[in-house]
């Protein structure tokens, strides 16, 4: 399963650090990215360390003589950017390095690169990587950043690359996008166009040789071509891979040398290169020295993929890796693998070429999929047809009657609905519902909000002689000055307080008085669970109390938020207003909103109207819709849990939390602690260790509100009853169509398994839009018109 991991570094250097540092992971199997936050901290030693990497490995080489230097013909040449393809000794040139000093650079290098990786600000972010990605996972990591510098590093010696074998990384800026593109034509060749350049101190004859062995390609050579030459056969076909062999450097603009004499940059051949790729060219292959530049200048031309040598490169190291990318990418394995297997194989060169494996590098458009090598070999097959496939496709055999079709879709859907409306098919809805809530691409949490959270540890860190409740007086007292001096600009307190405060605590009494921030709890009585109901605290006045009520469905399952409703007066808690709605009422003043309510007694807030639940509606039938209900959409997470960011009272007593974490926040205080009562389960899982603490819960419901007014977050609807039975006809008709192709039994099976797949993707569609469509009653009426078109079918056939 090939996954896609985006790390963008963003703006940063070595001096300032790289302060925000995104990742998004693509899974396959999820048609939207999830996105995480981190950081990465200056390093200015580490990028001084890398600058002397790079130097002594230039010194090491020249050394060796593994490049050799010009001759005294070229030394005649006037031309004196052809330095740029040599490494030559200068008064500042380093021309004496042992291999061991080298060897120890090397290894301090790659435990600098993973000492910078480990920050915390990062580490967080490479756990997280990890949690959702799998050992065997295929993995392309695409590393950009707008600091080029940062991009020279070799990312492969990150431990994640270690631990991640089909992980293989790839470099690209900051700014790309999607080359436009010609329509293609099909052919069944490779089309690769190879540039030889000057071949002075190099063998380039070796790479054509390995190119000319491949199968099923149509290579076209050009030895030492001139800038006309090269141009021309760029604009006269459409190829799929370009290749040069031959010196080129980075310094400057970026140059090739395609003859003795000639130098080329890529913006000599801009309007030939944006042709070919418009026309289909994907791939351009440097197997040359230090050919980064040379890459970033054709990714300002949206080329899908380029592979260049990061360094300057020996010529047997060159060779060895064409050789072994070529065999490992056409036969059959894919792009970032065998890139990964060629270069990996260079190892074994390394002990007379210290860092081969170091050099080869994939320059990525991250807008664009890496190809294979089968995707540039159009094969026709020419199918011959039996008589099996004339009687099948005929037109003649799709006939069938259409009042057939029409009464058995008819019944069918007649039948489903009745069921429904009995409340026969609410509780497999129910289930179904859930499943499709749990499908949902994943969201960022509501970072507006801040849990402080009370767990068994922060309990009994608390002194017990005035622990009345989770929460005492003094630690209460404490909480609220730092939450009230940090800035906080909503305090949720959901935590049972019907007592008063103790009088030695003359501060948290005026905070419970006075304090316009705060909301407190109280439980309203119900006849059947809890005929006592619980008190909210005495200091705390009406208008900033909100009942803690939740609605479970018969199978225990919070799905519906109770907004408001009309108290008893007979009962301890008389708040109108849920703690959560309470809590979003707070918080939307400093926008600007206040609560109005509709004709129909809807509540609104800003230009978002919340339409309460009725009794039929959607899959519930029959339900109490007592006071104002609406669904619940919980945050798609991937913990539900993780609805906002947390910390624990401890923490926040001891003064661990920054000031910039509470300002401005809605802060919601209540139990985690395995002991509490308060717990829930909700449509991501029933079982015990599922359950949620109710201040998430209350989260949920708090962030619903907030979201769907501030940021447009879709609430949850249903359509008009007509409207949900339309859809269940028309699914009845697709299932009649089904069988009136008379297929094959299997065939049957298998499009009807399409279908079922087809209205649960429609379904799971609209509900990401917001539309809670009927999914059991669709398919049941599906199935139903199967079995009932087909009995007639047999019961006809029999009687001719």
């Amino acid at each position: 399963m090939s996954q896609l991991v985006v790390l963008n570094l963003g703006r940063g250097d070595w001096s300032e650090g790289w302060t925000i540092v995104t990742a998004q992971l693509w899974l396959a199997d999820r048609s939207m990215p999830m996105q995480m936050m981190g950081s990465l901290p200056p390093a200015p030693e580490f990028g001084a360390l890398y600058l002397r990497w790079q130097q002594l490995y230039e010194a090491l080489y020249a050394h060796r003589h593994w490049r050799r230097s010009r001759s005294s013909q070229e030394a005649e040449i006037e031309d004196d950017d052809l330095e740029a393809f040599e490494i030559e000794d200068d008064d500042t040139f380093i021309t004496d390095v042992s291999e061991a000093e080298f060897e120890r650079l090397c290894q301090e290098l790659r435990q600098g690169l993973n000492h910078w990786l480990n920050a915390d600000g990062f580490r967080t972010l490479d756990r997280l990587l990890r949690t959702h990605l799998l050992p065997d996972d295929e993995i392309r990591v695409i590393i950009t950043a707008e600091n080029p510098l940062v991009l020279r590093l070799p990312w492969h010696l990150w431990q994640f690359f270690g631990d991640y074998p089909k992980a293989e990384p790839a470099l690209s800026l900051p700014d790309y996008t999607r080359s436009i593109k010609a329509q293609s034509t099909t052919h069944n060749q490779v089309r690769i166009l190879a540039v030889l350049g000057s071949s002075q101190g190099i063998d380039v004859a070796h790479d054509r040789q390995l190119l000319e062995q491949l199968t099923d390609t149509e290579l076209t050579l050009l030895v030492e071509p001139d800038l006309a030459m090269l141009n021309h056969h760029l604009w006269s076909k459409n190829w799929d891979i370009l290749f040069f062999a031959g010196h080129s450097s980075s310094r400057g603009a970026g140059k090739i040398q395609i003859n003795a004499t000639q130098q080329l940059t890529i913006e000599q051949l801009k309007f030939a290169l944006k042709k070919a790729i418009e026309r289909g060219l994907q791939l351009a292959i440097f197997n040359s020295c230090d050919g980064l530049q040379l890459a970033w200048n054709l990714a300002d031309l949206q080329i899908p993929q380029v592979m260049v040598m990061r360094e300057p490169v020996p010529d047997r190291v060159a060779q060895e890796f064409l050789k072994q990318f070529l065999q490992a990418f056409s036969g059959g394995q894919s792009f970032y693998l065998a890139m990964r297997e060629a270069r990996e194989k260079l190892h074994a060169l390394e002990s007379n070429f210290p860092c081969a494996t170091w050099l080869p590098v994939i320059c990525q458009n991250p807008a664009e999929l890496p190809p294979r090598w089968s995707d540039w070999l159009s094969q026709t097959v020419k199918i011959q047809p039996t008589a099996t496939h004339q009687s099948t496709f005929k037109p003649q055999a799709l006939k069938f009657k259409l009042s057939r079709v029409l009464l058995s879709s008819l019944v069918a859907a007649g039948c489903v609905l009745g069921l429904r409306s009995l409340g026969v098919l609410q509780p497999v809805e129910l289930w179904a519902y859930d499943r499709l809530l749990q499908l949902r691409p994943h969201e960022t949490p509501d970072t507006r909000l801040l849990l402080v959270t009370i767990d068994e540890a922060d309990i009994q860190a608390q002194d017990a002689t005035q622990r009345r409740s989770s929460l005492s007086d003094q630690a209460l007292n404490q909480l609220l000055k730092k939450l009230e001096h940090d800035q906080a600009r909503v305090i949720g307190i959901d935590i049972y307080r019907d007592f008063s405060a103790s009088a030695q605590y003359p501060s948290l009494l005026a905070q419970l008085r006075r304090n316009k921030r705060l909301v407190a709890i109280c439980k309203s009585r119900d006849a059947k669970f809890d005929p006592t109901g619980i008190a909210a605290p005495p200091e705390v006045p009406e208008s900033r109390v909100g009942f803690s009520d939740f609605l479970e469905d018969n199978d225990g399952v919070l799905r519906r938020q109770l907004l408001f409703q009309t108290p008893d007066p007979a009962s301890p808690c008389v708040a109108p207003y849920a703690f959560n709605t309470r809590l979003a009422f707070r918080y939307l003043e400093a926008k600007g909103v206040s609560p109005e309510f509709t004709p129909q007694g809807n509540l609104k807030l800003g230009k978002t109207i919340f339409h309460r639940l009725q009794k039929r509606m959607g899959g519930y039938q029959g339900i109490d819709v007592g006071g104002n209900q609406v669904l619940l959409n919980y945050r798609s997470l991937p913990s539900w849990r993780d609805i906002a960011p947390q910390v624990s009272l401890t923490q926040v007593l001891q003064g661990k939390i920054r000031r910039e974490a509470i300002k401005d926040r809605l802060v919601l205080v209540g139990v985690t602690a395995n002991s509490s009562s308060d717990v829930w389960s909700t449509p991501d899982g029933s079982g015990t260790a599922d359950r949620m603490p109710g201040v998430i819960i209350q989260a949920h419901m708090t962030s619903q509100l907030i979201s769907a007014v501030l940021d447009g977050r879709s609430l949850l609807g249903v359509w008009h009853w007509a409207t949900e039975s339309l859809w269940v006809g028309l699914w009845a008709i697709v299932g009649s169509i089904c069988v009136s192709l008379r297929l094959s039994l299997l065939q049957r099976v298998a499009v009807c398994i399409a279908v079922i797949g087809a209205l649960t993707t429609s379904c799971l569609f609209l509900l990401i839009q917001g539309l809670w469509v009927p999914l059991v009653p669709a398919g049941a009426a599906v199935l139903s018109t199967v079995g009932i078109l087909s009995y007639i079918n047999r019961k006809i056939d029999h009687t001719r």
